[in-house]
């Protein structure tokens, strides 16, 4: 088992009274698995990834329960283990890349970045390669060019899929992709989540797939968990539940899926 999720809250404390966003949240992913998290927007799948990537903040916030990866408790590591694992074991994508994304940096240096801190000794010849060949395996043209370019020279998937490329670098056991279509076009999204599941099968690398798209989290992953206010409601494979959904709230999400009606 890759990652174990036990029991897991979060409760925020930065107002007068505590708000659990995230309330006894228990699941796995196995290693080369694709996972998908659905929910409306406040259902608590972002919490949910920032606690196991270890991003949340640690002083308005009580976090309980377990998060297990290749056997190592997370939740409550201290921030030097976790640093050990957050780029480079784990890596995640973020929903809008030109806020990600240092605008006064270019692109090569950006990817480079976790190459830095988790292999100190590569040569910068080689991290330059590593980068160009990180970029290629995004299915970017010229990835040379785009090496040395700036994020606004790059188009809105473009910049997506350099992110892809940056979290890839230091080849992950497991990536977190945080609702990382959201402000791309249809066409767009569709090569994205095509390129996932190349990864995917190349690497052998576990994705979690965070969605308030269900067309989208049909077409790449196995399983799916549905999250409403924090609560795990329905969890199993993919085809089962969009065959015979058990809770009315997923039936609900189902059925907001947009559907080509023929035009007479």
């Amino acid at each position: 088992m890759l990652l174990e999720i036990k029991d897991l809250c979060i409760e925020f404390h930065d107002h007068d009274v505590p708000e659990r966003v995230v309330n006894h949240v228990s699941f796995s992913l196995e290693e080369g698995e694709i996972l998908g998290i659905v929910g409306e927007s406040g259902s608590g799948k972002s919490m949910t990834a920032m606690a196991i990537a270890g991003l949340l903040k640690r002083h308005d916030l009580e976090k309980k329960g377990e998060i297990f990866f290749d056997g190592k408790e997370l939740l409550h590591a201290s921030r030097a283990e976790l640093r050990n694992y957050q780029g480079n074991d784990i890596s995640i994508i973020f929903q809008e890349p030109m806020t990600s994304l240092n605008p006064v940096k270019r692109i090569g240096w950006q990817v480079e970045e976790s190459l830095k801190i988790h292999k100190p000794d590569m040569s910068q010849s080689e991290r330059k390669r590593r980068a160009i060949e990180a970029l290629s395996d995004v299915e970017l043209p010229n990835p040379e060019q785009i090496y040395r370019k700036y994020p606004h020279e790059l188009s809105g998937g473009m910049r997506q899929r350099v992110m892809i490329a940056s979290a890839m670098i230091c080849e992950p056991k497991l990536l977190i992709a945080d609702e990382p279509t959201t402000a791309l076009d249809v066409t767009i999204q569709l090569q994205i989540v095509k390129l996932l599941q190349r990864l995917n099968k190349e690497k052998n690398m576990a994705v979690l797939f965070i969605s308030h798209d269900l067309s989208l989290v049909k077409r790449l992953c196995g399983r799916i968990i549905v999250m409403q206010n924090g609560d795990v409601v329905e969890q199993g494979a993919t085809q089962a539940i969009f065959d015979n959904p058990q809770e009315s709230y997923t039936r609900e999400l189902i059925n907001a899926i947009p559907k080509l009606e023929k035009v007479l």
